[in-house]
């Protein structure tokens, strides 16, 4: 071969591998292919915002543990306290109105939160509502010179989609990286709550929670939220609340000032393939309702116990999980059109959903060493959320703070505030496991 055939070849080499990895690379609406993010990223990223939240800890020590004082005839000391800082991200959606969107975790148990723009000016922010179950948080602002970013359809996300990902990494303002979505429909990634995530490998670390995932039209598609990581930093595995479900907590929160669920009113336990021969089912997964409450809307729809729920609108149920997140997510008085397997036949119905009733109580009814605690649970929620802890209560003493959310208690998984209380009376010592700004911990309640 010739040196001259040897560059001819070279070339035609290199035509080719650059026509094959276009698919690699976006293109604009004209199909021109997109060679740099920064048009994109100077149309967006000023409505990303840094968030510092301050929060005052108290330190702990035996001596403020009352039955230690007792037993040792130690004295009253007042508990020390510190303030620590954290931070995050956000994302302004409404510039007339001042709102961010956050996650829940960012902002819970806040005692002050101040947000800096682009620009590195500095605004106090306040909560105006919170919902643990999903991570979404909406905040407010005052100021005249914000930009907001425009809400996409996460409906519209598909696998394969360009995205990038802006927030506060390691307390790096502003930090821009690019990736994929890498599935949709994620669960399990937390042991409660209602999760529908997108994941991506657009690099999230500690700091981007709250950031935006935006696709290559400058819209914000979700609400960058948890990473998977042995080390801490980022492995290519992060997960965002899709805008859909993001939005439609912030219209809840604006319009009610709370969360109104959806409620299909049954119980339900998981139905695979073991069970399904045992029982004698054609479905080898779904969800199989053991219980209906009266007047539910389960009811109104027609539906009846050992009913294999199997679908809710395009969304496939394969065991109760998916149910409780498909109805969950959803707002009380939606229609939803549900597919399910009685005996051999696949029907299907349409139920206007309920909403879900929240319980409380207060720590005295349940247990001495809860005494200035308040609590509330709902259905279809997994756990027991501390709603208020009174200053220097015993419940405050033993450790206890606003935001926890119960889990299981001496080893038992907890559900609701009934299960709670049919624990607490049968036992003097309580062990709570509960979930506190992404940790699992365990206090000791005598």
């Amino acid at each position: 071969m010739t040196k001259n055939s040897k560059v001819v070849t070279l070339v035609v080499a290199i035509v080719l591998l650059i026509s094959h990895s276009h698919a690699a690379i976006p293109k604009n609406e004209e199909g021109v292919l997109i060679t740099s993010l920064a048009p994109l990223v100077k149309t967006v990223a000023p409505a990303v915002v840094n968030i510092r939240v301050s929060q005052t800890v108290k330190s702990r020590s035996p001596y403020d543990d009352e039955m230690f004082r007792r037993f040792f005839g130690a004295p009253n000391t007042p508990n020390n306290s510190r303030e620590v800082q954290s931070a995050g991200s956000g994302v302004i959606v409404d510039a007339e109105n001042g709102y961010i969107l956050t996650n829940h975790h960012v902002v819970s148990g806040a005692d002050k939160i101040q947000i800096s723009l682009i620009n590195e000016n500095t605004l106090d922010a306040e909560i105006i509502g919170s919902d643990p179950a999903t991570d979404i948080a909406v905040l407010k602002v005052e100021s005249e010179n914000l930009t907001d970013i425009e809400i996409g359809d996460s409906n519209q996300v598909e696998v394969g989609d360009f995205v990038i990902a802006i927030g506060n990494p390691f307390g790096l303002g502003n930090t821009v990286t690019s990736g994929i979505v890498s599935a949709l429909g994620r669960t399990g990634i937390s042991t409660s709550g209602y999760e529908d995530f997108i994941q991506t490998d657009a690099s999230i670390n500690p700091g981007n929670s709250g950031g935006a995932l935006v696709n290559m039209q400058g819209e914000l598609v979700g609400i960058n939220s948890a990473i998977i990581s042995r080390s801490g930093g980022n492995v290519g595995i992060g997960f965002a609340v899709p805008s859909e479900i993001a939005q439609s907590i912030m219209s809840q929160l604006l319009d009610f000032g709370e969360i109104r669920r959806g409620l299909l009113g049954v119980s339900i336990q998981t139905i695979d393939q073991e069970s399904a021969e045992i029982l004698g089912f054609d479905s080898e997964s779904g969800a199989m309702i053991t219980a209906i409450e009266p007047g539910s809307a389960a009811e109104e729809a027609g539906l009846r116990v050992e009913d294999i729920i199997i679908r809710v609108n395009d969304e496939r149920i394969s065991n109760a999980r998916d149910l409780q997140n498909a109805i969950g997510l959803k707002g009380s008085g939606e229609r939803v059109t549900i597919e399910f397997i009685r005996q051999s036949s696949k029907l299907e119905t349409n139920a206007v959903l309920g909403q879900q009733k929240i319980a409380r109580q207060i720590g005295s009814d349940i247990h001495p060493g809860l005494v200035g605690a308040q609590f509330s649970s709902s259905a279809n929620k997994v756990g027991v959320e501390v709603t208020d802890v009174e200053s220097g209560s015993p419940a405050d003493q033993r450790g206890l703070e606003k935001g926890d959310l119960i889990v299981a208690v001496n080893r038992m998984r907890v559900e609701n505030i009934q299960q709670l209380e049919s624990i607490a009376q049968n036992n003097d010592i309580l062990y709570l496991m509960f979930e506190r700004e992404n940790r699992t911990l365990i206090l000791r309640i005598q």
